[in-house]
């Protein structure tokens, strides 16, 4: 795996947890991590029954304008997501391909205490960003609870699973052939 890893934020306006995200792909991936700005209008996918947004259209949007990116396309959002057949999600991945999404609105602890704790974001953004991009490299969910391609339902799922791939899940990512 060589070719670059896009990151659009999406009315994001923490610029800290972008140059966090950037730093971490670049270091455990051995690839630049660019950050890119799409023309993306979030309140067209907007649920007003929900008060949430669609990802699966987000990303459908994020396809008709990434055309000419190499690699792959990492859409980060604050905004809380769903899909029909779920309540919410963390995030959504096309299984081998070019773009994912992670939301990081239900990551924050303020969402769950009212009290902000930065590390425990950043660690649960991190393991949602290499979940999404590990499903774009192929990878199913793992087993294996020291995994962060381990399933995450609830936030204390993302808490407990592990931090990166395991070595059999690496070894897929690290074979992956873009």
């Amino acid at each position: 795996m060589n070719s670059p890893i896009n990151i659009a934020p999406l009315g994001i306006s923490n610029s800290e947890v972008v140059a966090l995200i950037r730093a971490s792909l670049e270091e455990k991936f051995s690839v630049p991590a660019k950050v890119i700005d799409l023309p993306i209008d979030l309140e067209i996918v907007k649920s007003v029954e929900r008060g949430q947004y669609y990802s699966t259209k987000l990303i459908a949007q994020a396809i008709k304008l990434t055309s000419e990116y190499e690699g792959k396309v990492l859409l980060l959002v604050d905004v809380d997501i769903y899909i029909p057949i779920f309540t919410f999600l963390f995030g959504e991945a096309q299984l081998n391909g070019k773009h994912s999404i992670v939301s990081l609105c239900r990551l924050h602890e303020e969402f769950y205490t009212g009290k902000t704790d930065n590390n425990l974001f950043y660690a649960r953004t991190m393991k949602e960003v290499f979940h999404e991009l590990g499903h774009n490299f192929g990878l199913l969910h793992c087993e294996e609870w020291d995994c962060v391609m381990h399933s995450s339902s609830a936030i204390e799922e993302v808490d407990i699973k592990g931090a990166y791939f395991c070595k059999n899940c690496l070894k897929e990512v690290i074979n992956y052939k873009v």
